[in-house]
């Protein structure tokens, strides 16, 4: 008995140093938020209600978080610039309407800003935003919107002219209809190989996101920046954003794990909780 509680002890105080260790690593590390949509209609899986994206970003005013701008967080990377207390960065995917419907509104209410990734040949389409929306919400100082590639094809798959087309495309649209440049690129799905870095990097854009649960961190590869996906398909939502934002240390880790091991053994996987 004295045996086991012994082992049990020692097991115990491996487990709280190993999570100790995990989120030491990561104390200077950024949490990049990666959102989707906004809507109280919408039942997409990754879709929040207002009121529960509101409260949101009330958590965050009222908990110090400093919204900051991927500029922001290159620049103090570079330069060895101190970021405020509490550096987050919001990001949104593909440009639907319900960004202008919904979350711009919100942004205003709160004073902060994000970053919109846009398909570009889906702007007007159906249930997206038009080209003159996004103009006008670039031209508010809330928004800045850069690139989710041109159609969202899978850019593991694609090579030479075709992943050319579909990184440069979009960065020439967006250059063309909002006549800034564009430095960011968020590829679909997070899905992405060494030749989309490069092609990102040589097209000029600064820096590439992924999604991935984690922190983002000084001596990342900047062209595959971690975010944090938030989801609205638990009704506990709030307390599901705290659990990723805070626990992000341990559930980034837990989630490539349960990745690697999910095609070859999904029940194991199943029993891995991520919130």
């Amino acid at each position: 008995m004295k045996k086991f509680l012994l082992a049990m002890l020692i097991l115990i105080l491996a487990a709280a140093g190993f999570i100790f260790w995990l989120f030491e690593r990561a104390a200077d590390g950024v949490p990049i938020l990666l959102y989707h949509r906004v809507s109280d209609t919408d039942t997409n899986p990754t879709t929040l209600k207002v009121a529960d994206f509101e409260a949101q970003l009330k958590y965050l005013v009222d908990n110090g978080y400093h919204v900051i701008a991927p500029d922001d967080l290159l620049d103090a990377w570079a330069s060895g610039k101190t970021l405020p207390k509490n550096p987050i960065v919001l990001t949104f995917d593909d440009g639907h309407e319900d960004i202008y419907k919904n979350v711009f509104p919100l942004l205003q209410k709160y004073n902060m800003r994000a970053t919109v990734f846009i398909v570009t040949d889906h702007i007007g389409m159906k249930d997206y935003l038009s080209w003159d929306f996004v103009r006008a919400l670039q031209a508010g100082g809330f928004m800045d919107f850069e690139s989710h590639t041109m159609t969202y094809k899978n850019l593991a798959t694609l090579k030479g002219d075709k992943l050319w087309n579909e990184i440069y495309g979009s960065k020439q649209a967006i250059e063309w209809a909002l006549k800034k440049p564009a430095k960011f690129i968020a590829y679909p799905e997070g899905k992405y190989t060494i030749d989309a870095e490069e092609t990102s990097k040589e097209v000029g854009f600064r820096a590439g996101f992924i999604e991935d649960y984690g922190l983002a961190e000084n001596d990342s590869d900047n062209y595959v920046l971690t975010r944090i996906p938030v989801l609205g398909s638990n009704s506990q939502t709030l307390l599901r954003f705290k659990l990723r934002l805070k626990g992000s240390p341990i559930f980034a880790p837990l989630h490539r794990f349960k990745t690697d091991i999910a095609e070859g053994n999904p029940e194991i996987a199943d029993l891995i909780f991520i919130p």
